[in-house]
């Protein structure tokens, strides 16, 4: 039996970081891995979104998605990674991953959970803006992060900063719609309860329109974007050009 984790988030003065948030997730930390817990949503999501960032980062380099070790060489941001839903199976197709989180009880499981898998992931309890300024990487990641943080287009221009000029980005947040604030918020949080209420805010919700003016600002440019709609009575999420709740996008140096 392990000791329990205490939370002591990375204290920072991050402009992007809503502190209220970090300790909303820390909470969660515990059910992270358990795919019929609290995070049984986002398990049920994760091989689409990794299947879509597989397949860009290998349209981008050149590499054959079917390959078991397609991301080998490649280096991998995975900001406001929890406990490593996303860093694990990127680290097995050969990436070099870093996951960082700014709850360093999030991180404390990850790494946990890592070394049980005997995988090698550098799990950092930090912020995108605390990183050093002159690490670079091939692959940046924003999942399910926009809509937490604070001031969307500091986060996303120091993002963008810790791009190689030939990487690319690839973000997944919800669209400010009165239909996701039905989708999303009422019925994910308080019909369903797939979700803890209080876990979304509908006014930090980004428009696929608001989130590419912003990565434009960081000279950055949308090259391809998708809704992801779930379908009930097929209990599975698919990708869809209904980007009207859930989309994804990627985002390349202009």
């Amino acid at each position: 039996m392990t000791a329990p984790i205490t939370d002591t988030s990375a204290q920072t003065s991050s402009p992007s970081v809503d502190p209220a948030e970090i300790a909303r997730f820390s909470k969660l930390s515990s059910d992270w891995w358990d795919p019929n817990g609290r995070m049984k949503p986002l398990h049920r999501i994760n091989p689409l979104r990794l299947a879509y960032i597989r397949d860009a980062a290998c349209r981008k380099f050149g590499r054959n998605p079917k390959s078991l070790t397609c991301l080998s060489g490649l280096r991998v941001l995975d900001i406001g990674c929890g406990a490593g839903l996303l860093c694990e199976p990127l680290a097995r197709l050969g990436a070099e991953v870093v996951g960082i989180d700014p709850s360093e009880t999030n991180i404390a499981v990850a790494k946990l959970h890592a070394e049980r898998g005997h995988l090698s992931i550098d799990y950092r309890a930090t912020t995108v803006e605390a990183i050093d300024m002159r690490e670079r990487f091939d692959i940046v990641l924003a999942m399910e992060v926009v809509e937490h943080v604070n001031d969307v287009g500091a986060f996303l221009a120091r993002c963008a900063s810790a791009m190689k000029p030939s990487g690319l980005m690839t973000v997944s947040t919800l669209n400010r719609t009165w239909k996701s604030f039905a989708l999303a918020i009422v019925g994910a949080e308080y019909v369903l309860r797939w979700l803890p209420r209080g876990t979304h805010s509908w006014d930090k919700f980004v428009t696929p329109e608001e989130l590419s003016n912003y990565l434009e600002a960081s000279k950055l440019g949308v090259t391809e974007q998708t809704g992801v709609v779930y379908n009930p009575l097929a209990d599975r999420w698919s990708l869809s050009s209904d980007m009207d709740v859930n989309y994804m996008l990627v985002a390349e140096a202009l």
